[in-house]
């Protein structure tokens, strides 16, 4: 007999989840995104490197990363070589041809925690997927929140390989445990 199965599901609704926000529409049918999904010890260490860049960024990285710790499963969704799509819309700052060079300038004050500029319509593209993803998420009754914090302490510690991205934790329990978070 198998007790508390909803566990084991969790792992294979994160892969579907994965794949609705891989098949979201692209921007010229461009595909940046890069998945991840983190297994317990990559949980901890992220969730450590939160605390540790909580002093510089915020509190809120403390609570999210007592929500990184308690989730089932953590998903990563980010962007990798965003270059702009050639549109010239201006939405990032600059325009395509002045892309790179100001790609190549580091923010100085404050410290950011991506390297900007992103192309606006590649940020278009993972908020189109993030929501695929805890959509999907919603179908299949998993809670989930969308998480800046995470997503960015997976990229300035270098965790993942990606320029920009969010952490999507999923939950299976009686209660939300995302849903009463203090500060």
């Amino acid at each position: 007999m198998k007790v508390d199965v909803e566990k084991e599901a969790v792992l294979q609704m994160a892969k579907e989840m994965l794949v609705a926000a891989r098949t979201a529409p692209k921007g010229k049918g461009i595909d940046s995104l890069v998945t991840y999904i983190l297994d317990d010890n990559e949980k901890e260490i992220l969730a450590t490197d939160m605390e540790k860049l909580a002093e510089k960024n915020g509190a809120f990285f403390i609570r999210d990363a007592g929500n990184i710790r308690n989730s089932d499963v953590v998903t990563l969704i980010g962007l990798k070589n965003s270059k702009p799509l050639g549109l010239n819309c201006g939405a990032c700052g600059t325009n395509c041809a002045g892309f790179a060079e100001k790609k190549n300038e580091k923010s100085k004050n404050p410290p950011a925690s991506f390297d900007g500029p992103i192309c606006a319509v590649k940020s278009v593209d993972l908020g189109i997927a993030l929501g695929s993803a805890v959509s999907r998420a919603k179908d299949m009754c998993l809670d989930s929140r969308i998480l800046y914090s995470a997503g960015a302490t997976a990229c300035i510690t270098k965790m993942i390989d990606a320029e920009y991205a969010f952490a999507v934790p999923l939950s299976v329990s009686g209660k939300n445990i995302y849903f009463d978070r203090k500060q």
